[in-house]
């Protein structure tokens, strides 16, 4: 294919950054059949008998061509997240299958992992040894070591999971539009200002007076926080906690993700015991920093053990609460939000939504771009790309006036964009080896807060505002890498339990005075966010910090027994009779008998957290202890955390290195010593 004819077909336009204004479902197939078809000549290419076993060589024929099979999937793949179609949703899931058996069949290709095997570690740089091993590790992980039949079953377990999970992503995002309540305006009593517009908004857009409620977290939250109505909330709750599952209200019931979990757990199982392992967890833990499940479990036992006191001490706080001020002498489930927002106005004289009016999206985003080119030494500038929606910008990261990075922020919730946040590769940092060329690295940073309303910019809370530094934490370990190896540059080939650590640390600025007094502004007036309004808000921090750690214990433990049973639960019942051991022994609230937690718990069913759940409190552990060292130098020169010297240690011996070294070294090479809890339970009030 020649250049000049590449540009109209804009995913197969490798020139520059992806076309996504110009990129359609009917061009998705053909694109994706004609990398296919080059990546697979390139794996013959390199796997003929003649073909030398050399690092660069491959790279240079293979590498080049999954790399732009992974972008234009990636492109795809990106689309089908935040502008979902009929037309688009139709257009991947036919490529899906395809996609997925190349990379299949390139994991387990015996030919390839030979020539890699073949190759002495001692002529590679140490970045290409470390990819070296993590390849080599990939292949056995893929299939490479598995004969015939079982081969044939491993490859046939790959595209049906990879359906299912789709599947499930799915059937979760369209549970969650297809719902609406329309109530009126006395039933929202309570509910902050700027939702009680924004319902009305969407009521009015479709022809309809009153307030139209969603299942979209700018909606859902403020009314189980704030909503008066006990009624309201229990009718929003249950439609929340019911969603792709049997027990769905009305039509609903047509998105149960019942039957999907149990089949994916059973494949997951099936391909641990062709690959010779007792479970999925134990596969899931290979390339990860934790040993075993039982060292993960452990663990999370432990920091069960540490916070129950304090949890069931939030409990009792709340429960009294609940009966002397609110008259609610047996709170409910979808009462909770509710008691606990109160409680912490009346303790702390604090609430969520006072200080929601001081964080406008752009004066946030200048904040957090301050502290970023203080810490880490670089400039952020707006920047010039094709976007998929006008809400979407796109900024370059400079370091003494050369390109570093770029990234596009879609931070606005809207229908056809799943839920969360994230953060993505569009490409990697990589000094190609077709060309000779650095290739710069591109991320995707997404977001789902609330659109701002009466032309007055987007309103954060304080907890969309730490969202967003997590998903930049991310972003930043992805561009300010400085390793030319692709698959060990950036996140690539970061164990998956420490991929955490970069994202949570950023989030620990969001607590400190010196830096949020630069990114605040009153909507209305301008004025920064008052200090004694912080003190409350600083003082409220670890509010229910105990509840909250049980929570995701909950969660990390149940994902870890779900993944590690001799004989994987193969129901809907099943999956939620285990859940319940798991709240049995560790939570402090039950969930009513009706909720569906399991149906909707994309990260371990469709996002890649299978048996790695716990990867968000072990991580914890590490970035509480690296923000630590900014802690220290604070107080050793008496001036803020936004401490240059130590950016610049962390940036290099965490940020720079990516995936190229174990992150334990990494982590060890920025502190002197192994990761310690005590900064984690103190952080957390819990020390």
């Amino acid at each position: 294919m020649n250049d000049r004819t590449a540009p109209a077909q804009p995913l197969l336009d490798f020139s520059d950054l992806p076309r996504f204004d110009a990129i359609t479902p009917e061009g998705v197939g053909p694109a994706i059949d004609e990398l296919l078809r080059q990546a697979d000549a390139a794996l013959e290419q390199v796997t003929a008998p003649d073909f030398p076993a050399d690092w660069k060589a491959i790279a240079s024929t293979l590498d080049v061509a999954t790399e732009r099979l992974g972008r234009a999937w990636g492109a795809v793949s990106h689309l089908n997240s935040v502008a979902d179609t009929p037309e688009l949703r139709a257009a991947y899931n036919e490529a899906l299958p395809k996609v997925t058996d190349f990379w299949t069949r390139l994991g387990a290709d015996e030919r390839l992992y030979a020539k890699y095997k073949s190759m002495d570690p001692a002529t590679l740089s140490p970045e290409q040894a470390r990819a070296h091993h993590n390849a080599l590790q990939g292949f056995v992980l893929g299939g490479a070591e598995l004969q015939g039949e079982a081969k044939e079953r491993f490859a046939a377990i790959q595209e049906r999971s990879a359906e299912l999970a789709q599947k499930f992503s799915e059937n979760t995002l369209d549970a969650t539009d297809s719902y609406a309540l329309y109530v009126g305006t006395d039933e929202l009593a309570g509910v902050p200002d700027d939702v009680v517009h924004a319902t009305a908004a969407a009521a009015k857009a479709e022809g309809r007076d009153g307030h139209k409620l969603t299942l979209k977290m700018p909606v859902y939250l403020p009314v189980m926080q704030f909503a008066h109505s006990s009624a309201l909330r229990e009718k929003l709750y249950r439609a929340y906690v019911t969603r792709a599952s049997d027990q769905a209200e009305g039509d609903g019931a047509k998105f149960d993700n019942s039957a999907i979990m149990g089949e994916l757990l059973a494949l997951r199982h099936e391909e641990a015991q062709l690959l010779g392992h007792r479970h999925f967890a134990d596969v899931s833990l290979v390339p990860k920093m934790a040993q075993s499940p039982e060292q993960v479990m452990g663990f999370l036992r432990d920091l069960a053990a540490k916070a129950r006191l304090f949890a069931e001490r939030d409990l009792a706080d709340m429960r009294a609460f609940a009966r002397a001020e609110l008259g609610l002498n047996d709170p409910q489930a979808w009462d909770w939000p509710y008691v606990g927002e109160k409680l912490k106005e009346a303790r702390y004289a604090f609430s969520e939504q006072e200080v929601k009016p001081y964080f406008t999206a752009p004066k946030v985003l200048g904040g957090l771009f301050q502290i970023v080119e203080t810490l880490f030494e670089v400039a952020i500038r707006p920047d010039q790309a094709p976007v998929w929606h006008p809400g979407v910008q796109f900024f370059r990261i400079e370091r003494e006036g050369k390109l570093v990075g770029q990234f596009y922020l879609d931070p606005g919730a809207r229908n056809g964009k799943r839920g969360g946040a994230w953060m993505d590769d569009v490409r990697a940092r990589w000094l190609r080896p077709d060309t000779g060329a650095l290739q710069t690295p591109v991320a995707h940073l997404v977001c789902n807060f609330a659109e701002g309303v009466n032309g007055k910019p987007p309103l954060l809370t304080h907890d969309d505002v730490i969202t967003l530094f997590h998903e930049f934490g991310h972003g930043l370990h992805h561009l300010l890498t400085q390793v030319n190896e692709r698959d060990v540059s950036g996140i690539s080939g970061v164990e998956w339990d420490a991929v955490e650590l970069p994202s949570q640390f950023m989030e620990n600025f969001c607590w400190e005075w010196d830096v949020l007094k630069h990114m605040t502004a009153h909507v209305d007036t301008g004025e920064p966010l008052p200090r004694a309004l912080f003190d409350k808000m600083l003082a409220a921090k670890n509010f229910q910090s105990g509840l909250q750690t049980l929570r995701q214990v909950e969660f990390a433990l149940f994902d870890m027994l779900l993944h590690s049973q001799p004989q994987p639960p193969a129901t809907g019942e099943a999956i939620l009779a285990l859940l319940k051991s798991v709240r049995d022994e560790v939570a402090v609230l039950q969930a009513p008998a009706y909720s569906r937690t399991p149906h909707t718990f994309s990260h371990i069913f469709a996002g890649g957290y299978s048996a790695g759940y716990y990867s968000y409190k072990w991580a914890e552990v590490l970035s509480a202890d690296a923000y630590a060292a900014f802690e220290e130098a604070a107080q050793r020169l008496g001036n803020s955390t936004v401490d240059v010297q130590t950016g610049r240690r962390y940036r290099q011996a965490i940020l720079e290195a990516g995936g190229s070294r174990p992150a334990m070294e990494s982590f060890k090479v920025f502190r002197g010593r192994e990761p310690s809890i005590d900064a984690l339970l103190r952080h957390q009030g819990m020390a």
